[in-house]
């Protein structure tokens, strides 16, 4: 990867070895060593997802303003030949314990309570490799149906998806969605890939999909996947007490991300979002 020590040169820093990171199923990701310290760097195609580094980048200084968690520094961004680059600071990972899930749970509770005077976000985002609309809207509802679900079943029909009655399904998810919620920032794809147990269990939170939007987004896609012990849930709850009546939603909102795994990756997600659809007809 020549175009790694051409980057090196021009962030003016010298390069002594790279590798490969697993994980990177959108961008190709790489340790570097320096002649002082370890960094992160992620590449793409300048001209493939044009201001995803941008959006990452912005997101990621948001969220080390909430001071909630910790989040890696964004140390360089750039293009070089017909490439964008990400370079990130290196975060030494070490295993999680129970005082690890408790901090988590508790900054989790701390980053949802920002908040802001409409849903959404300054600007439009990605998802994966998706683009996420972020247009801003006063309720929860709207901004769930019009800037999270709409676009995802417009994509699932020109990928050859197609599902009845959504119009009505559109009115009954507006039913359930709680009008007292206010807007939360949220990561936006916080499932078990894209958090580190940092040194001294410290909770680092990377590779986000920000917005401000419902707080039982993020608690939603916890669960869909796996990856956080009950715990994280109940301790939560300590801090920042949510409506007991979000655990019956925790489908619905699961629905946006299994909408994108739909148009990411085929048809094996389409029975869930059948089934979850057919759940509020």
């Amino acid at each position: 990867m020549q175009v790694l020590f051409k980057i090196a040169e021009q962030e003016g820093f010298y390069l002594k070895h790279y590798t490969r990171l697993s994980g990177g199923d959108i961008n190709d990701v790489f340790l570097l060593e320096t002649e002082n310290n370890k960094k992160v760097i992620k590449l793409n195609k300048a001209n493939k997802l044009p201001g995803l580094f941008k959006e990452e980048a912005s997101a990621l200084h948001a969220l080390s303003a909430t001071q909630s968690f910790s989040i890696p520094k964004v140390l360089h961004l750039g293009e070089l030949d017909k490439t964008s680059y990400l370079i990130l600071s290196y975060i030494e990972e070490s295993s999680s314990n129970q005082f690890f899930w408790e901090s988590f749970a508790k900054q989790l509770a701390s980053l949802h309570e920002n908040t802001a005077a409409n849903f959404g976000w300054k600007s439009h985002n990605y998802i994966g490799s998706l683009p996420q609309n972020n247009k801003a809207h006063s309720t929860s509802s709207d901004f769930y149906i019009q800037q999270r679900l709409i676009p995802q079943f417009k994509l699932a029909l020109l990928n050859g998806f197609s599902f009845k009655n959504l119009n009505r399904f559109y009115k009954e998810v507006e039913l359930h969605i709680p009008k007292q919620e206010k807007p939360a920032l949220i990561h936006g794809d916080l499932w078990s890939g894209n958090f580190i147990c940092g040194k001294n269990q410290s909770p680092v939170l990377i590779d986000p999909a920000i917005c401000y939007a419902s707080r039982e987004m993020d608690l939603a896609m916890m669960q869909l996947f796996g990856g956080f012990p009950n715990m994280v849930f109940n301790e939560y709850q300590q801090h920042f007490p949510i409506d007991t009546g979000w655990v019956e939603r925790i489908e619905m909102y699961q629905l946006y991300y299994l909408l994108v795994h739909l148009n990411l990756f085929g048809a094996r997600y389409l029975q869930q979002v059948q089934q979850i659809i057919k759940k509020y007809l």
